[in-house]
C-alpha cells in the first residue's frame, strides 16, 4: 500500500505552491495585457470569457486526475520516489511537455467540429458547443475517477466533440451526418483504438526480452517494504517516468488548448484570430503562394466560371458533404482572390484593422478546410505538383491561424499539475494494485513506462491524440501477463467497460447538453 512521506509531501506541496503562484501571475499579466490590446469588452462578454476559460481549465484539471496520475503510478509503487516528490517531478515535466507542444493535436481535434460552429463560435450556438462538450467531458471524467477507473480523457473529449456535431446537424433540420469530418474522426478513432493493443504487445515483448538479456533477479521481484530500488534501476524508472510525463504534457495538454483558443478567437478576435507574430516577410510569401494557388485552380476551372452565391458558403458545403459540385472550385478560387486582395493591402497580419481581422481569419479557415478536402477528393484529378502546392499553402495558413500563446500553455500546465496533486491517489492505486495479482516489479514498471513514452511520443509527431491512461494500463497488463502474475479480471472488465462506454456515453451526454443549451437560449 501507499505510504507517502509527510516531510517529502510537505516540501513538494510548498514547491508546487510557489510554482502555481508564479505561473498564475505570468498567466494573469499576459492575459490582461492581451485584453488591453483589444477593444474594451463589455461586462457580459467578459463574464462569458471568464466562465468559458474556467471551464476549459477545469477539464484539464480533471484530466490530471486520470492521465497524469498514470505517469507516477510505477515510480510510486516501485518505491523509486515518494508520492509527493513523484507528483511534483511529473508535474514539472508535464509543464515542459506542454510548453514544447506543437499545437497540431489541438487543432486536429478542432477539425472534428462542424465548420459552421467554428466560424460562429462567438454566437449562442458557439458558446453552447463549448460549454456542452467541456461539461460532458468533465462529468464523465469525474464519475470514472470517483470509481477509480483510469478512463480516457481523450476518448471523452473526442466523443463530446462528435456528440455536439451530431446534435448540431439534427438541430439544423438536415438530419444527416455530414457536419463532422468523418475521415479525421476515423484517424483519431484508430489511434485511440489501437494504442492500448500496441501498449499491451510492446510492454509484454519488452519484459520478455529483458528477462533474456538482463539476468539481475532484483528486477523481477516486488520491492521489499519501503526500500528503494538499486541506483541504476531507480535511474531507469525515473527516466521513464520523466519521458511519459513529458510526452503526456506534449500530447494531452493540447486538448484543452484548442478549445481555449476557440473561446479566445470568439470573444477577442482582434488579438487571437490572426497570428500577429508573423513577420512582414512571411506575409509577402503568403501573398505569392496565394496567387500561385489561384493559378493552380485556374487549370481545373476556367476563370470565367463564376458563381453568384457566397464563396465561403459553397466551400463550407463542400467541406461538410465532400461532394464536389461544378461551382466548388470557382468558389475556392474566389476566396483565394479575396485573401490576395486583402494581403496586398497590408505589410503584415499585425496591420490588419480590427474590423477586418475576423473576416480574414474566417476566409483562411474555410480555405484551409476546403483545400484539405480538395487535395483528398477522388472527384478531381489533381497533378502531384498541384496537390503539393495546395498542401504547402495550407501549411502556410496554419502558421497564420493556428497558434497558441505561451500564457495558454502555462495555464493548461498548471491545471494539469493541480489536478494531479489533488486526485492522483485513486488512479495510482488502480494501476499499481488492481490490474495484476501481484505487486508491480521494477522491470514491469520500466517496461510499461517505456511503452507509454514511445507510443505517446510517436502519436504526437503525427498529430494524433492517444490515451495515456489506456496505453499505460494496457502496458501494465502486458507485463503482468509476461511475468506470469495473472490479471485481476474484475478490474480488467471494469477498465474494458469504461473504454467501451466512454465514447457513446460522452456522445449522448454532450449532444443532450448542446440541445438543452440551444433550446434554453
Amino acid at each position: 500500500m501507499l505510504r507517502p512521506s509527510s516531510t517529502g509531501g510537505k516540501r513538494a506541496l510548498v514547491a508546487f505552491g510557489l510554482a502555481v503562484l508564479v505561473g498564475s501571475a505570468y498567466t494573469a499579466v499576459h492575459f490582461f495585457r492581451d485584453l488591453g490590446d483589444s477593444h474594451p469588452l463589455a461586462l457580459l462578454p467578459f463574464l462569458l470569457l471568464a466562465v468559458a476559460l474556467f471551464t476549459a481549465l477545469a477539464f484539464e484539471f480533471v484530466n490530471g486526475f486520470h492521465d497524469t496520475a498514470n505517469a507516477v503510478a510505477t515510480v510510486i509503487y516501485t518505491r523509486t520516489l515518494h508520492p509527493g516528490a513523484a507528483v511534483l517531478w511529473s508535474g514539472f515535466w508535464n509543464f515542459l511537455g506542454v510548453l514544447a507542444s506543437s499545437g497540431v493535436v489541438a487543432f486536429n481535434i478542432i477539425a472534428l467540429l462542424p465548420p459552421d460552429l467554428v466560424l460562429h463560435v462567438s454566437s449562442q450556438a458557439g458558446f453552447a458547443m463549448i460549454f456542452s462538450l467541456l461539461a460532458s467531458a468533465i462529468l464523465w471524467n469525474l464519475g470514472t475517477w470517483y470509481l477509480g477507473l483510469p478512463s480516457s480523457s481523450s476518448h471523452t473529449l473526442i466523443g463530446s466533440v462528435i456528440g455536439v456535431g451530431l446534435a448540431s446537424r439534427l438541430a439544423s433540420g438536415r438530419g444527416d451526418l455530414s457536419g463532422i469530418d468523418w475521415s479525421q474522426a476515423v484517424n483519431v478513432g484508430k489511434a485511440l483504438l489501437f494504442s492500448p493493443v500496441i501498449g499491451f504487445a510492446i510492454a509484454w515483448l519488452l519484459l520478455i526480452v529483458a528477462k533474456i538479456l538482463v539476468r539481475d533477479p532484483r528486477l523481477y521481484r516486488p520491492p521489499v517494504g519501503d526500500k528503494p530500488p538499486p541506483p541504476w534501476i531507480r535511474f531507469l524508472l525515473l527516466l521513464t517516468c520523466t519521458g511519459v510525463s513529458f510526452a503526456h504534457g506534449s500530447n494531452d495538454g493540447q486538448k484543452g488548448m484548442g478549445l481555449i483558443m476557440l473561446i479566445l478567437i470568439g470573444v477577442v478576435p482582434t488579438v487571437y484570430a490572426l497570428n500577429h507574430a508573423i513577420p512582414e516577410r512571411e506575409t509577402r510569401e503568403m501573398l505569392l503562394e496565394t496567387n500561385a494557388c489561384i493559378r493552380v485552380l485556374d487549370r481545373y476551372a476556367p476563370p470565367g466560371a463564376i458563381s453568384e452565391a457566397d464563396p465561403a458558403t459553397l466551400a463550407t458545403a463542400f467541406v461538410q458533404s465532400h461532394k464536389l459540385q461544378p461551382e466548388t472550385v470557382p468558389a475556392i478560387r474566389r476566396l483565394l482572390q479575396d485573401v490576395a486582395v486583402q494581403l496586398q493591402s497590408y505589410k503584415s497580419l499585425a496591420e490588419v484593422p480590427a474590423t477586418q481581422v475576423a473576416n480574414i481569419r474566417n476566409k483562411l479557415f474555410v480555405l484551409n478546410q476546403s483545400l484539405r478536402a480538395l487535395t483528398k477528393s477522388p472527384q478531381i484529378a489533381l497533378s502531384a505538383s498541384d496537390r503539393e502546392a495546395l498542401t504547402a499553402y495550407r501549411r502556410r495558413m496554419d502558421r497564420a491561424i493556428q497558434f497558441i500563446p505561451s500564457w495558454v500553455k502555462v495555464a493548461v500546465a498548471l491545471a494539469l499539475g493541480l489536478g494531479t496533486m489533488v486526485g492522483w491517489k485513486r488512479i495510482v492505486i488502480t494501476v499499481g494494485e488492481k490490474i495484476g495479482k501481484e505487486h508491480l516489479t521494477y522491470a514491469q514498471g520500466a517496461a510499461a513506462e517505456i511503452t507509454a513514452m514511445t507510443t505517446i511520443g510517436f502519436a504526437d509527431l503525427f498529430g494524433l491524440p492517444v490515451s495515456t491512461t489506456h496505453v499505460l494500463s494496457s502496458g501494465v497488463a502486458g507485463t503482468m501477463t509476461a511475468n506470469g502474475a495473472g490479471l485481476q479480471w474484475a478490474t480488467v472488465r471494469n477498465l474494458a467497460a469504461a473504454w467501451i462506454l466512454t465514447l457513446p456515453a460522452s456522445i449522448v451526454l454532450s449532444g443532450l447538453l448542446f440541445t438543452l443549451l440551444r433550446w434554453g437560449s
